[in-house]
């Protein structure tokens, strides 16, 4: 029956697209409302194909950074120009999302295994578990299962593997590339951080600006491109490489402040 059909995952698409209805309706206002999330790029969106399509993020938080790019990806989607105004962009969402998580970070509670459902491609990490530092080999049935993901739709990762701004990419999603030669998508977000706790399940702080910049696809020689040059690319691609690195000043964090309450302030008088 079409009410029960299923992803390539064994989850059932009408129980995914109603979960995906309700988490949206949940999590709108932190970025239209508590914080003002500036979107660049829904255009790109909309150019790209069904299937096939990997997105390449830093990362700020678990869980709020890829709940908003399912708000921007599927607003543009419905024709939104870099807005989610109006949440009914989810009233028919796209279904074949995923994104990449640690296995260890979706089993903890009932609130990550029902995100886990709306799209995680859980893995087992290969240099951390429970906290401490690991030496473990790749699950090939990992790689596999984000293979199969690809070949259903679009997937998210975040090839730093950790929260931590400025830590080195992980190998894995350049060979990841080279395997299954998807199109290439890098997304840089800021103020997600500054806005949510680590877990991004709590507003932490409000009327902080939030941006996310989604770029044009990366040009990637599959067959002949070394790894650690494809690594280098993603590195200057979702500004991670060292060289965009610097110590920010007290003075220059209070300027980054002042100027977010001025937008904030500009935005309510418009």
């Amino acid at each position: 029956m079409a009410l029960f059909k299923e992803n390539p995952f064994g989850h059932i698409l009408f129980l995914k697209k109603w979960l995906i209805r309700s988490m949206g309706v949940i999590t709108h206002q932190r970025y239209k409302g508590f914080n003002t999330l500036e979107i660049e790029g829904s255009e790109i969106i909309r150019q790209l194909p069904e299937t096939n399509v990997l997105f390449v993020s830093n990362h700020q938080t678990y869980f709020a950074d890829v709940v908003a790019m399912f708000h921007v990806f599927n607003a543009s989607l419905k024709g939104r120009d870099d807005s989610i105004k109006n949440v009914g962009y989810l009233w028919n969402p796209k279904l074949n999302v995923y994104y990449v998580a640690a296995a260890e970070t979706m089993k903890k509670s009932l609130l990550t295994k029902i995100l886990a459902y709306a799209g995680s491609i859980s893995i087992e990490r290969t240099w951390r578990a429970e906290g401490k530092e690991v030496n473990r080999q790749v699950k090939m049935s990992d790689i596999s299962n984000i293979g199969m993901a690809l070949n259903d739709g679009w997937v998210i990762t975040f090839p730093q593997g950790t929260t931590t701004p400025w830590k080195p990419l992980r190998k894995g999603t350049a060979h990841i590339i080279k395997k299954y030669k998807p199109i290439v998508v890098p997304v840089v977000i800021d103020g997600f951080r500054r806005s949510f706790d680590k877990k991004g399940l709590r507003v932490k702080k409000k009327g902080i600006l939030q941006s996310m910049v989604i770029k044009e696809p990366l040009e990637i020689d599959y067959e002949n491109e070394s790894v650690a040059s494809i690594i280098e690319k993603l590195e200057y691609a979702i500004e991670q490489h060292p060289s965009f690195l610097k110590v920010i000043s007290k003075e220059e964090l209070l300027a980054y402040e002042e100027e977010n309450k001025e937008r904030k302030w500009r935005k309510k008088k418009s």
